[in-house]
This record gives C-alpha cells, sequence and structure tokens, in this order.
C-alpha cells in the first residue's frame, strides 16, 4: 500500500467550472480537473503521491490522514 493510500480522495462534479474536480482535503483542494470522474481520480491518485514525495523530500511531518467520519466533523465545523 501506497502511503497516499491512506487519505480520503473525493471527485465530485463543479456546476460553476463544469467539469469533475479532485481534491485530497488533508493535503490539498481542487488538485485536478476534467470531463472524466476516473481519469480524474486516477490523477488525483497521482497528485496526491507527488504531495506525500515533497513533504517527505523538505523533511516535513504527513498530516495525519482522517477517516471518512473525522472529516465530516472537521467539514461541518469550517461551513
Amino acid at each position: 500500500m501506497a502511503k497516499g493510500d491512506r487519505y480520503v480522495k473525493v471527485v465530485e462534479w463543479s456546476d460553476e467550472d463544469n467539469c469533475f474536480i479532485g481534491s485530497c482535503p488533508e493535503l490539498f483542494y481542487g488538485g485536478c480537473h476534467g470531463d472524466d470522474a476516473t481519469k480524474v481520480f486516477i490523477e488525483l491518485c497521482e497528485i496526491v503521491e507527488e504531495w506525500v514525495e515533497t513533504f517527505e523530500a523538505d523533511g516535513k511531518p504527513l498530516p495525519q490522514p482522517l477517516s471518512l467520519v473525522e472529516l465530516g466533523a472537521v467539514l461541518q465545523r469550517s461551513a
């Protein structure tokens, strides 16, 4: 299992942008976009691994991965 596999990945449709948007809330928002949800997810997984590599190369600790329940609670507090 890759380290990035522990992070929540979200692919959602954006009416504003008229495309799918991929993000990883623990690491970044709006990381990639496209017309095909599956292709966006594949690209998103690659970007997450790049972020993990960047954190490690910079000697920064990785953010704690959140469960979907924990993520929901965090998002609800920020709304």
